[in-house]
């Protein structure tokens, strides 16, 4: 039986458990904060866990919530999932994620949620929740990842069967290949069979694999410098760095390689310290990365998309907020979806802010003004 993660990982105030029997899963999570209080929910991306909230936890508990991080479905030490490339992958799909969510919520004794806040993947979780059960989940924070909502059903008789959006049709890959030099698109990438092998077992090993990864993706790598792209072309989508469009012979261990911060970019590193890194190491080291990968497999699939449609025509109606870095390159990655969050997929958007000094992975890179713009969007509430 899995045992939570030892509290030394953890700033002092942080509590560590398992809770048992949650939608099927024994799920492992953080917590800081009183259980009376208002709960936020914190929902975390790939590849990274509960511990990646260890940053602002106990500064929003001081404010006066009650503060949960679990590890989700997939990762770290939440068991009870099956990650095999050639088994299921729909208890991956988007509204099992809801359900563990709302399992977590009963089980935690809270009938509603503050705001759940989702970060990278989590932040598609977090607006799916939102969306669907607006009654539980009483606002949203968006972070990295803009929501663009449900696609819309195609209107009359079909000819054919509709093709997936996107990734999945395959016309999109078939166009990266073409270019020069020929290209691939990172979440096609991590569908594939080998991903999971070569980050896991990653020639330079798995604690430099996370420590380049982490580094490309951030502000400290000095040429992420996002801007609008004109739309869903290669020609566009190219324009990106190689993390998200990678170069077609390479995985993403040897793409991020050639990224790997000197000695002394590491020891300048301030949000990321090598016990930090010991910890995702130790963590992903256990378990491999496919767990999280099979999200991606569900949206290259067509599934979430599929699943999704239920909603379509509906918004999120609860207050929203949006929170990135602004180095990151994840507002844009997906052309549209930032205009379509402004401009239809939330009702309420009460903030849209993008954060100096913070590339991808903004709370960590940047908490305390995380932490701030949350705290703002609470008060906007009129919650404690």
């Amino acid at each position: 039986m899995t045992e939570p993660l030892d509290p030394g990982h953890l700033p002092r105030g942080i509590r560590t458990r398992i809770l048992r029997h949650v939608n099927g899963l024994d799920m492992h999570l953080l917590e800081a904060g009183e259980q009376g209080r208002p709960l936020l929910l914190l929902l975390h991306g790939f590849p990274e866990l509960a511990f990646s909230w260890r940053h602002v936890m106990l500064p929003l508990a001081e404010a006066g919530y009650h503060v949960v991080a679990p590890d989700q479905r997939g990762y770290g030490r939440t068991t009870g999932w099956v990650a095999e490339f050639d088994g299921e992958i729909q208890s991956f799909g988007p509204l099992n994620y809801v359900r563990d969510a709302l399992a977590l919520v009963a089980a935690l004794g809270h009938s509603e949620v503050a705001a759940v806040i989702g970060h990278d993947f989590g932040s598609p979780v977090a607006g799916n929740c939102a969306l669907s059960r607006p009654d539980v989940f009483r606002s949203v924070v968006l972070m990295s990842a803009p929501y663009g909502g449900p696609r819309p059903w195609p209107v009359g008789e079909q000819r054919a069967p509709e093709a997936a959006a996107g990734l999945a049709s395959g016309g999109m890959n078939a166009a990266l290949a073409a270019l020069d030099p020929p290209r691939k698109h990172y979440q096609w990438y991590y569908s594939t069979r080998e991903a999971n092998a070569n980050m896991w077992r990653a020639a330079q090993g798995l604690p430099a694999f996370i420590r380049a990864y982490y580094h490309h993706k951030s502000a400290d790598w000095a040429a992420n410098r996002p801007y609008r792209l004109a739309g869903w072309e290669a020609s566009e989508l190219a324009k990106m760095p190689t993390y998200y469009i990678m170069p077609l012979e390479l995985g993403m261990a040897e793409t991020v390689a050639a990224e790997m911060p000197g000695p002394a970019q590491i020891a300048a590193n301030h949000w990321l310290s090598e016990a930090d890194l010991a910890v995702y190491a130790m963590e992903y080291g256990r378990t491999g990365f496919q767990g999280g990968l099979q999200s991606y497999r569900c949206t290259t699939s067509g599934l979430v998309a599929a699943e999704m449609r239920l909603f379509a025509g509906r918004r999120i109606e609860v207050p929203a907020c949006y929170i990135a870095g602004a180095s990151d390159w994840g507002v844009y990655q997906k052309p549209g979806d930032l205009e379509a969050m402004q401009g239809k997929a939330c009702a309420d958007l009460r903030g849209c802010h993008l954060v100096p000094g913070a590339g991808h992975w903004v709370q960590q890179e940047q908490p305390a003004a995380t932490v701030g713009h949350i705290l703002d969007f609470m008060r906007g509430q009129k919650t404690p």
